[in-house]
């Protein structure tokens, strides 16, 4: 595992486009209602980043190895969706949850960044759904340090998680980001605390929690991209890229928008 260490100049790029990103989800986000398609979501974020602020949709055409390229340029992930939704004709109804992951490109750096939202009144289940994984988010972020380990971050989000009578899913983590989408480390939600390579200032990784309702497994959609709850169960999913610092963490993709961390996570 080859983990970057970035430097300053590439700190405050990152802070940018940590920024841009999470700027796009204030921006979309009167507009996630019932009667609207994903399709139309994912063209009003498009057109945001492209003409106003200026950057790339990095999904757009995005092709890692054994994967056709990504034909749009968010992800939009609903209800039984886990991740990687590929917008379309589905009209959002009250109720829904939704996930919008959106990573832009800016000055050749990245930034990523998901929210949920719940379309008009959404089910107690959904709604507890959603605020258990932001506390996972959060919890994940919290132990972020020097000199802590890569692995204190899953287990403390498998810990929340299962306590609350959740399932982690295992086959996609979050991830070191910089000039490329994804780089080491991977960073998984799950696992043993104390384990894996200790965090240092400079480091700077993705916290993506993909919490299921029902049981842990997944299938892929026809599609190529589009993955599911085996068991049709809600998943959701709260994203934030992170810089390791001196003294702690910097959340790189703040807005002002965005929901703050729960009051009783330290």
């Amino acid at each position: 595992m080859s983990i970057t260490i970035k430097t300053p100049e590439e700190i405050e790029k990152m802070r940018v486009a940590g920024r841009l990103a999470s700027e796009v989800l204030d921006y979309i986000a009167p507009y996630v209602v019932a009667g609207v398609t994903t399709e139309q979501l994912d063209k009003l974020c498009h057109d945001y980043m492209v003409d106003v602020q200026q950057c790339i949709p990095a999904p757009l055409n995005y092709a890692p190895s054994g994967y056709n390229p990504y034909p749009k340029s968010i992800c939009t992930s609903v209800n039984q969706q886990v991740c990687h939704g590929v917008p379309g004709d589905r009209i959002l109804k009250n109720g829904d949850i939704i996930n919008l992951d959106i990573t832009t490109i800016k000055d050749e750096y990245h930034g990523d960044t998901s929210r949920m939202f719940i379309v008009g009144e959404g089910s107690i289940q959904a709604k507890r759904l959603c605020e258990i994984t932001f506390e996972c988010m959060w919890l994940g972020i919290s132990v972020v340090k020097p000199g802590a380990y890569l692995g204190d971050i899953g287990a403390v989000i498998q810990k929340h998680a299962e306590k609350n009578g959740y399932s982690v899913v295992r086959e996609f983590c979050g991830h070191g980001i910089g000039k490329k989408f994804h780089e080491d480390p991977q960073v998984l939600h799950y696992g043993k605390a104390g384990t894996g390579p200790r965090l240092e200032p400079g480091m700077m990784f993705t916290i993506e929690p993909m919490i299921n309702a029902g049981k842990a497994a997944i299938r892929e959609m026809a599609d190529g991209w589009t993955i599911v709850t085996k068991d049709r169960s809600l998943s959701a999913q709260w994203e934030h890229t992170l810089l390791v610092t001196e003294t702690g963490y910097e959340v790189m993709t703040l807005s002002s928008g965005c929901r703050p961390k729960p009051d009783w996570i330290q």
